[in-house]
Formats: structure tokens, C-alpha cells, sequence
């Protein structure tokens, strides 16, 4: 089965942006620009964009609509940042978005998430799932679970991917948390790593742990990663 690389685009008050401990900060990177960013990563062979709504996951505020409706013009887009609600689901996907994830914020209101995977189409959700110390700790909500019993009733509930970052790693190159997806991996629902991969070698570890396919972010975006050979080694 292929492994899907997704560069990510991240955007904050409508620019590229890198999440950093302080918070959300303007990228230098295409200018500042995340078309620019965009049509350089489809150029490089990327069939899928993973694109965060930073002003909607820290103020709750969607800002980006109409950029995030431009960069759905451009690839296949996994669409993120705070989502909560099916109402929010349902904007996103009419922006253009092909899958939605739905953010670890939403993990606290079981019936709610089970509701949404529910009336979803096949292959629209996504579930959310950042990690930090070994438990789930959304970084933009006050929520704090076990790991294990959440991917249980995840699973049962009909979930059919999930997008696992490692909170500590984000926006670094510090390589990726493998004995994390080694263990997101028993749970066996196909899930995308994020969180510090920085080349080549780190997606070949994190396939091999287990994951189905991994975002790349500061890596791609500051060239560090030559995505070109990314890609076309995830096609293989």
C-alpha cells in the first residue's frame, strides 16, 4: 500500500505560519505566502495538502475560508485546526475540503464525536489525536485522556483514521516519536504521524512502526526535507 506524505500548510491571519512554544508566528517561507507553498508542493508531486486553521484552533475564529477554498483549487486538501462540531465539519467540506479532521478538542464529548463519525460520508473524518506524555492533551482545550480506552472507543464507534501528532515534536526536526506510533499502531486503524519528521529516513521509520502515511511540516517548508524524493518514495 502506498504511504501518503502531506505537506503541511498552516495559516494564521492569512499567512504561512509555523506553530512554535509562544504560539502561532509568521513564516518568512514563499514569501509568506501559502499558495505559493501550495503550488511548489503539487510541483514537487504532492497529491494531498494537510492544511491547519491556526486563528480557528487558538481564537476560534475562522479566518482562512476564503484562502482555505483557494488552496482546495489547487490539491486534495486535509483540512484541520480546532474542529469541534459537525457544523464546522459541514463549512469545511463545503470550502472544498476532501477529508476533515477532527480535533483532539472534540475527544471529551464522546456522544458528540460519535454522532459526527456517524453521519459522515466514507472517508470524510479524520480523527485527531495529539499525544503528549503519553496521554491525549489537546493543545488549544483544557482535555486530558488515556490513550488506549479513547482509540477503543474511537474504534468502536467506526472511526476509520486517525492523524497522531506528537505534541513535543511540533514544528521541530527533531525526528518523530516511533515507539508512539509503534503503539498507536496495535490499535489498527490506518493513521497519519505527525510531529519533527525531517527526511527521508524519519518517514521510512515511521512506515515501518506502523503509520500509513506522515505530514511533513517546518521540514518541507524551510527545504530542510527534499520533498521531490519524499514523494515520489511514498508513491512506490
Amino acid at each position: 500500500m502506498p504511504f501518503t506524505v502531506l505537506p503541511a500548510i498552516d495559516l494564521w491571519e492569512g499567512r504561512l505560519a509555523l506553530l512554535t512554544a509562544d504560539g502561532p508566528a509568521s513564516s518568512a517561507a514563499f514569501g509568506g505566502d501559502p499558495l505559493a507553498a501550495a503550488t511548489a508542493y503539487v510541483a514537487a508531486g504532492a497529491r494531498w495538502l494537510h492544511v491547519v486553521d491556526m486563528d480557528l484552533a487558538f481564537r476560534g475564529e475562522p479566518a482562512n475560508a476564503n484562502l482555505i477554498h483557494a488552496l482546495c483549487a489547487v490539491a486534495r486538501v486535509q483540512a484541520s485546526g480546532g474542529v469541534r462540531t459537525a457544523p464546522q465539519v459541514e463549512e469545511l467540506r463545503r470550502l472544498g475540503a476532501s477529508r476533515v479532521v477532527l480535533a483532539s478538542a472534540a475527544l471529551d464529548d464522546e456522544d458528540a464525536v460519535v454522532e459526527i463519525v456517524g453521519r459522515s460520508r466514507p472517508g470524510e473524518i479524520v480523527i485527531g489525536i495529539e499525544v503528549a506524555d503519553g496521554r491525549i492533551r489537546a493543545r488549544a482545550a483544557d482535555v486530558d485522556l488515556e490513550l488506549a480506552s479513547t482509540l477503543g472507543w474511537l474504534s468502536a464507534a467506526g472511526a476509520e483514521a486517525l492523524l497522531v501528532t506528537a505534541v513535543d515534536r511540533v514544528a521541530t526536526i527533531a525526528g518523530p516519536d516511533t515507539a508512539l506510533v509503534r503503539r498507536v499502531a496495535r490499535a489498527g486503524l490506518p493513521f497519519v504521524a505527525a510531529g519533527g519528521i525531517r527526511s527521508l529516513a524519519d518517514l521510512e521509520a515511521v512506515r515501518a512502526a506502523g503509520a500509513s502515511g506522515a505530514v511533513v511540516g517546518r521540514s518541507a517548508l524551510e527545504g530542510s526535507l527534499d520533498l521531490a524524493a519524499a514523494l515520489a518514495w511514498s508513491a512506490v
